[in-house]
């Protein structure tokens, strides 16, 4: 007999509920749900696929173990065991850095990886963190550190009430949006041309997106921070600055004017291959909208000015008064957001507070460069120990990491390897043990992460579809108990994490005057706490301190866990709303609109500039499709296939110049390697430039994944040798990089 169960889909950034048919304990379907109050029914491929991910043959079903050399299925206790065997006698000879972990994007769609990555940390007392932020979107970070104190203060656009919306870098109708969390993108854009707002796009590629635009701009790869500058530019000059409300708020406008004087739209026209005048006209139409918002993302930001890129993004949202207002780009404020304390100067963001041992590259939010980590691993200095020992914790760096063959045996040298990961993938078949978590319908569902990005406040919680498989272990259980195992303290009750925490939290609270629990008992406030576990009661703690919280009954209206399991389908907190200067944690308590280390940097940009020209040869840039997220989707029949192949696009006019036909295996070489796929010949991409998509390349023996190995595709991140970087924020540049382009014939293949 089936029954119904909603879920909010963890399978990409646009979070929306669905409605799951559940016969026994199988999801047999899924669609939209309705009656949301953020998503209203839209669901995508992937939501509508719920059930075959969740019920994934190659799913591992029990803990791996090596023995012999071979890993083999064990009980948890033996598994846990091995954890705190292989680990603890690194740490304790080699000190803590020797122990890496690496944190992959899924982390962040799981309340596990909300809730214990930190507290695992902060156990292993490592600064060898690495984690997919730096291939993707560690210059936002960086750069909202930079201006408003707070590397999580990342503003969004205001899609549902914006005028006029500049993308660079994003293709939201096949991402579903990133660092921008608004459940269908499309129908949310085409709203907005229908009430007579401008959609503009710039990207090298004409793209799902590019196409709804009413004006796509066809940039040169790479050239994205020239181009925004030079648009700052226009402003300046033709006296298009209007901070209007901001401008208590800001310091350093002067400064700025000054900073891009040279970059002029004539200027920067060779290297972007972008029009003056259409460098003006952007400018221009952006300061004349009644309200806009320029939204950058990830062709921006893995580029090798992709910090700079990523600010500029935010100073043209600040020069034309667009910042913290409705219909231009704003901070989002989540349920489990902590208290919000009073306006005022707050410690500022800081980099390179240590460096990495092999290459010296700069911490940034607390992180290293993932592209570094096969060098952290392989390489002896005098700096320090290497890694010796590797957490994974839902990460594929082999396949996202740029040089994949190089880490591929830099994992096979550890002294021991712990991969938490549902699959037998790329990089933890290297693994000495492998924590198998259980599908997502057997896992709750609140999204920490992605509510501090969202389009409108809204909150919701799912609690797990079906009841946990016997034999399974609860996510948030495997990550407790192995922050236990590799912090020294094996075999006490994983309970005891989510107590400590509790205990610590409230402890702090009451002593805090802006919180609404100060002067009171810690130990009445804990006893009031509900929830079926320590996750849950965690969540009630998050949502009772929060911003629209009850304050343990100090609001009787506000929110807690109880009333959020009264409304499934979940509770609307209204659009969102100017909050400055309450964000603002900066020194100066302001807005610091050129920070040292942007202004440190801009002259790489100017050398940039004066290097402009087309290059001699092509350049390769990525791109993503709706079907997919990474490497995660590829072992879904229902998920590839179609036009979600491992191609190589390339324009006519070059494939005629190389002598390339429709389908012809090419050979694309790069400075980290090659790769041969067959050609797509497609106007869809300017001429001069190359496109694969990432996250394929599942040909590795050892690997799990039966599907996917029938149609593995290739790592298009083999072409990358690690060393380009952007050096404020670390991340890999994976667009607008060299590349040769060969077709083969019979004999070469």
């Amino acid at each position: 007999m089936s029954r119904t169960a909603l879920r909010i889909c963890p399978l990409c950034e646009a979070t929306c509920g669905l409605v799951l048919t559940v016969e026994g304990t199988a999801v047999t379907a899924a669609r939209g749900d309705r009656d949301d109050v953020f998503s209203r029914g839209f669901v995508c491929p992937k939501g509508a696929s719920f059930g075959a991910v969740d019920s994934d043959p190659d799913r591992l079903r029990t803990p791996l173990v090596r023995r012999d050399g071979e890993l083999r299925e064990a009980a948890w206790e033996e598994a846990f065991d091995a954890v705190a065997a292989g680990v603890r006698p690194v740490v304790e000879r080699y000190g803590p850095h020797a122990v890496g972990v690496v944190l992959g994007n899924p982390n962040v769609h799981t309340v596990a990886g909300a809730l214990y990555p930190n507290l695992l940390l902060g156990a292993l007392g490592t600064r060898s963190l690495f984690t997919a932020s730096t291939l993707d979107q560690m210059p936002k970070h960086v750069s909202s550190g930079l201006l408003f104190g707070d590397a999580n203060a990342i503003p969004v656009p205001d899609l549902d009430r914006t005028d006029h919306l500049l993308l660079i870098g994003a293709n939201p109708l096949e991402s579903n949006g990133s660092l921008c969390t608004a459940p269908d993108f499309p129908g949310r854009l085409k709203a907005l041309k229908a009430r007579g707002g401008t959609l503009t796009v710039v990207d090298p590629r004409r793209t799902r997106t590019a196409k709804l635009a009413d004006r796509h701009v066809a940039i040169r790869p790479g050239a994205d921070a020239l181009l925004l500058a030079a648009m700052v530019h226009v402003l300046y000059a033709e006296d298009l600055v209007d901070l209007g409300a901001l401008a208590p708020h800001v310091t350093g406008v002067g400064e700025v004017e000054a900073a891009v004087r040279d970059f002029t739209p004539e200027a920067v026209a060779a290297a972007c291959d972008v029009d003056a005048g259409v460098t003006r006209a952007l400018a221009r139409e952006l300061a004349a909208a009644p309200t806009g918002a320029v939204y950058g993302r990830i062709g921006s930001c893995t580029v090798p000015h992709g910090t700079l890129a990523s600010w500029l993004v935010d100073v043209l949202n600040i020069l034309t008064g667009n910042l913290d207002r409705p219909g231009g780009a704003l901070f989002p404020q989540a349920a489990t957001d902590r208290t919000p304390r009073p306006a005022g100067p707050g410690r500022g963001f800081a980099l390179g507070r240590w460096h990495s041992r092999v290459s010296g590259h700069p911490e940034a939010k607390g992180e290293l460069p993932l592209s570094a980590l096969a060098e952290e691993i392989d390489t002896v200095t005098d700096a320090g120990e290497p890694v010796r020992a590797l957490l994974t914790i839902a990460a594929n760096p082999v396949l996202s990491a740029p040089d994949g063959n190089r880490l591929d045996k830099a994992l096979d040298s550890l002294d021991f390897m712990v991969s938490v990961d549902p699959y037998l993938n790329e990089t933890s078949r290297h693994a000495h043990v492998v924590l198998p978590p259980p599908p997502p319908a057997q896992s709750p569902h609140h999204d920490f992460a992605f509510n501090t990005l969202a389009v409108r406040n809204q909150v919701r919680y799912t609690r797990p579809a079906v009841p946990l498989e016997p034999g399974r272990t609860a996510e948030t259980e495997i990550l407790a108990r192995l922050t236990l195992a590799v912090g020294g303290m094996h075999g006490t009750d994983p309970a005891a994490v989510d107590a400590m925490v509790i205990e610590q939290t409230l402890a702090k609270s009451v002593r805090e005057p802006h919180s609404p629990v100060h002067g009171r008992d810690p130990g009445e406030l804990t006893a009031r706490l509900t929830g079926e576990n320590g996750p849950e009661r965690r969540l009630d703690l998050m949502l009772r301190l929060g911003p629209y919280g009850d304050g343990f009954g100090a609001r009787p209206d506000g929110l807690n866990l109880e009333r959020l399991l009264a409304h499934p389908h979940g509770i609307d907190l209204g659009p969102l709303r100017p909050r400055l200067p309450q964000p603002l944690k900066t020194r100066s308590g302001k807005v610091e609109l050129l920070p040292g280390p942007i202004a440190s940097d801009l002259p790489r940009l100017r050398r940039a500039l004066a290097e402009a020209g087309r290059p001699a040869g092509l350049v390769l840039v990525g791109r993503r499709h709706l079907r997919s997220n990474n490497s995660w989707m590829h072992n879904i029949p229902a998920l590839t296939g179609g036009s979600n192949r491992c191609t190589v696009h390339l324009h006519p006019e070059d494939a005629a110049r190389l002598g390339v036909g429709e389908g012809q295996p090419v050979r694309v070489k790069g400075a980290g390697g090659e790769v041969t796929a067959p050609a797509e010949i497609t106007d869809t991409v300017r001429p001069g430039v190359v496109s694969l998509p990432h996250g394929w390349g599942h040909d590795r023996p050892g690997v799990r994944q039966t599907h996917a190995a029938t149609d593995p595709g290739v790592n298009v991140n083999q072409l990358l040798d690690g060393s380009l970087l952007d050096p404020l924020s670390g991340n890999a540049v994976l667009n607008g990089v060299p590349v040769t382009l060969t077709p083969l014939t019979g004999a070469q293949l």
